[in-house]
């Protein structure tokens, strides 16, 4: 994924010169091409991440489209202010491209998991915050980015994930995407957790249960209008999310059904990362478990939700 991202990163580039390139403390030979063709707008900024923010706002403002790349966990916890008040304010055109959202930086303990990005960033104004389920949606959601008004945050997931996303859809900044339909209960997830979520509802099938799959690539601004036409349709939902669930998209279906005024109750769930702070050590497949966040645990959940055992 991080791969698709970047060279989609040169191909605009390539196309428009008002693509720049910056990254901080990236490993060596990252966008080579780019810095051999295009050296006049490639900068490699170090150990900086508060500096490459108002570097890139300054870009910006000069009427470029920066895309800027580093730690998830170093580009939103870090450097929070600079975003807020250096891009969201006044809501320039700079690209924020977070590695290893979620729990992919597993073996270096809790300083470097970025589980609370989406969270934090989904409180800034102006702010859109795009999570891609695979390589393919990465590709799609690039080539939209570039005339796409506002500072974009575009969250990493560890790359090599399996291609769910199908290819028959309309992919659009701001609209989710209706992967599988279902009577009798709706998952809503994004980024990695829609090959999780996919998984669960072909497990739910087995037992007779037909479960729908609602995937949120933008997780700001959300779809709220299609989140509630499809709860609507069902009296139970869960979310997923490889994130707290503490502000972060569990917490967004939970203010739309609290607010839709539904005449039917729904049953709801929302599966992620508690609030507490991570204390294992291990892989990122490890972790999810440990936390539930699984196609396994998914279906149990689903499957207690609509009254099953």
């Amino acid at each position: 994924m991080r791969r698709t991202c970047l060279n989609s990163v040169y191909k605009l580039a390539k196309e428009d010169d008002r693509v720049f390139f910056i990254g901080s403390d990236l490993g060596v030979g990252t966008l080579d091409i780019f810095k051999q063709e295009m050296p006049d707008r490639f900068f490699m900024e170090g150990i900086s991440e508060q500096h490459v923010i108002g570097m890139s706002s300054g870009l910006a403002m000069e009427g470029n489209i920066p895309y800027v790349n580093t730690i998830a966990v170093f580009l939103t916890r870090r450097c929070f202010e600079q975003i807020c008040l250096d891009l969201c304010l006044h809501n320039v055109n700079v690209r924020l491209i977070g590695n290893g959202g979620g729990l992919v930086y597993a073996p270096l303990g809790p300083t470097h998991f970025a589980t609370d990005d989406i969270a934090i960033l989904r409180t800034l104004p102006n702010m859109t915050i795009l999570a891609p389920a695979d390589a393919k949606e990465m590709e799609r959601l690039m080539r939209l980015t570039l005339d796409y008004d506002g500072p974009i945050y575009i969250r990493l997931a560890k790359g090599g994930d399996k291609i769910v996303t199908p290819d028959d859809r309309k992919y659009k900044i701001g609209k989710s995407v209706e992967v599988r339909d279902g009577r009798d209960a709706l998952i809503i997830t994004t980024g990695i957790g829609l090959q999780i979520a996919l998984e669960a509802a072909d497990e739910l099938a087995g037992k007779g249960l037909d479960a729908g799959v609602l995937h949120i690539h933008t997780v700001k601004p959300l779809d709220v209008e299609s989140i509630r036409d499809k709860l609507a349709e069902v009296p139970v939902a869960v979310t997923v999310e490889e994130g707290v669930v503490t502000g972060g998209l569990g917490s967004a279906v939970a203010e739309i059904i609290a607010e839709a005024g539904f005449e039917q109750v729904k049953k709801f769930r929302r599966i992620g990362i508690p609030d507490v702070f991570c204390e294992h050590f291990g892989s990122q497949a490890l972790l999810l478990e440990s936390f539930g966040i699984t196609s396994e645990n998914v279906a149990r959940t689903t499957l207690e939700l609509a009254g099953g055992k």
